[in-house]
């Protein structure tokens, strides 16, 4: 779902849940995709609290060097366009040559581009799609060889597939594509031990909301009419999403395959 920076956060029940559970992906060789912000940032660490060897990537030098300062030198940082088919061989070149294998990855990247249908223009269509559809399905096959069985793949939907919201259709559409994609994938890979999922967030509380364009009466504004189409009234955090990305990643979890996770405080229900 489109993300933003206004709502009231719980408070508590992550560290609770960090207290009594720990170490569900010990020694597990893991890749978070735009992992510099957000829920990739947070999916690091709690990845890292959990006993995993992390990988991120991202396309801000500033950004890649500040998630090594908060993450540890033991990190992989891997620079890498999204959209581009090169970056992702190479993004699997460079696991193959740190890790040797894969166990899980959370394929996180991607952009929020929102607009009317008459101001898309061929060039700003193809761009959201290669970050937010292509470049996922292109990573995928790069790593599959690295792929240890078993593994997880999980993808990023949105709750935004499976609504009508305006201005919405490309990123929407894509993010419908990533729903399919969790299927299709696990149709074909299940017999290899992979299994992918997808996890589908609602909105969502995330510095993201910065690369929008607004103003702040705006983003204001926005704020408040999209947390009061959710029931739960507020936006989730990262570290929610975060919470349920390692629950994907983990053994725990084997029994689901090809699925949708829908996070997002009962939007989707309204």
């Amino acid at each position: 779902m489109l993300n933003a920076t206004v709502g009231k956060k719980p408070s508590g029940g992550g560290d609770r849940m960090r207290n009594s559970v720990m170490h569900r992906l010990r020694n597990k060789a893991t890749l978070i995709t735009g992992g510099t912000s957000g829920i990739g940032l947070a999916t690091a660490r709690r990845f890292l609290e959990e006993g995993a060897r992390v990988a991120i990537t991202g396309t801000n030098k500033d950004r890649l060097e500040e998630a090594r300062k908060t993450l540890g030198d033991d990190v992989l940082i891997i620079a890498a366009d999204a959209g581009s088919v090169a970056a992702q061989d190479d993004i699997a070149r460079q696991l193959g040559a740190a890790f040797g294998k894969l166990d899980a990855v959370f394929v996180n990247a991607g952009i929020v581009d929102l607009r009317p249908l008459a101001d898309w223009s061929e060039a700003a269509f193809d761009r959201s799609v290669a970050i937010d559809l292509k470049g996922p399905y292109f990573l995928v096959k790069a790593l599959v060889p690295l792929l240890s069985n078993p593994a997880s793949v999980i993808l990023s939907g949105s709750v935004n597939a499976h609504m009508g919201m305006a201005g919405t259709h490309v990123y929407s559409l894509a993010k419908a594509g990533m729903i399919s994609l969790a299927r299709t994938l696990s149709g074909e890979l299940i017999g290899r031990g992979i299994r992918a999922n997808v996890i589908s967030p609602g909105p969502i509380d995330t510095p993201l909301n910065d690369k929008l364009g607004l103003g702040p009466a705006e983003t204001k504004a926005r704020a408040k009419a999209v947390v009061g189409m959710v029931p739960a009234g507020r936006f989730g955090t990262a570290e929610e999403i975060a919470n349920a990305v390692v629950f994907l990643a983990s053994d725990e979890c084997r029994f689901m395959v090809g699925s949708e996770m829908l996070i997002d405080g009962g939007m989707s229900i309204m």
